[in-house]
């Protein structure tokens, strides 16, 4: 893999014809090998112009499913964003809110109860939120957007859980390719102008995960989520050290 300027990690991945706008949880069956091979960057979205690329992408993605965009700007303060590029077009984008007790999380506004709840059992929450893939995009990318999340949240900061809210149609996608589990029944999501259910991912069972199946891809054929897409648990301590390093 290639490291390159500020790239928190670079891989090589064949670009499917797939739909993986994250909320519609859609992908075609297409073989990979109908598609050459492309070079994928991760990187954060630490200048006004990498945020501005991911911002357009997340518009473009959310605008036709019908989607409405809140700017977030009430909790920039505890978000991070990363997106990938190739060939420099912007990909893929998803950004990481992290629980405080003076900003608190994009998802409190519609269940504040339900989060106040996992807080009083002392757990560290944080929340995924405007993650776009472009169409036709290798699942590898998603993948990796959500592995580096994890190391940032988990591994670096300390924090316990994923929350998400998310469109009722999409909740098996989530649980089946992650292993999400419901939290909160259905109700109205102001900032999307859609319904929502929320979802809870323990992020110790996420790393169970990621240490059986990590950077197995299509060699374990009857695994279905996308854990075999992650990286391998090998690549996991350089993406530690350039997170830490400032280097993003």
């Amino acid at each position: 893999m290639v490291q390159e300027d500020d790239t928190i990690i670079s891989f090589e991945a064949v670009s499917g014809l797939r739909d993986l706008v994250v909320g519609e949880g859609r992908a075609s069956d297409a073989p990979d090998d109908q598609i050459d091979q492309q070079t994928f960057h991760i990187r954060m979205a630490n200048s006004h112009g990498r945020r501005e690329a991911a911002s357009l992408l997340l518009k473009k993605m959310y605008g036709w499913r019908g989607y409405a965009v809140d700017p977030g700007v009430s909790h920039a303060l505890n978000k991070i964003t990363l997106f990938a590029e190739t060939d420099g077009h912007t990909v893929g984008t998803m950004s990481l809110c992290l629980d405080s007790e003076d900003v608190g999380l994009p998802a409190d506004e519609n269940f504040r109860d339900m989060l106040d709840e996992l807080r009083s059992q002392q757990r560290r929450l944080c929340e995924p939120s405007r993650l776009a893939i472009d169409k036709g995009v290798s699942k590898r990318v998603f993948a990796a957007l959500i592995h580096i999340s994890y190391i940032y949240a988990h591994n670096i900061h300390g924090y316990t859980d994923y929350v998400i809210e998310v469109n009722p149609r999409h909740v098996m996608f989530y649980k089946r390719m992650l292993g999400f589990r419901d939290f909160g029944g259905e109700r109205p999501c102001t900032r999307v102008g859609a319904p929502a259910v929320l979802l809870r991912l323990d992020l110790a069972y996420m790393g169970e995960q990621i240490r059986q199946f990590g950077g197995l891809m299509e060699q374990r054929s009857n695994e279905r989520s996308f854990y075999p897409y992650f990286f391998p648990t090998w690549d996991e301590p350089g993406i530690t050290a350039r997170l830490m390093q400032g280097r993003t």
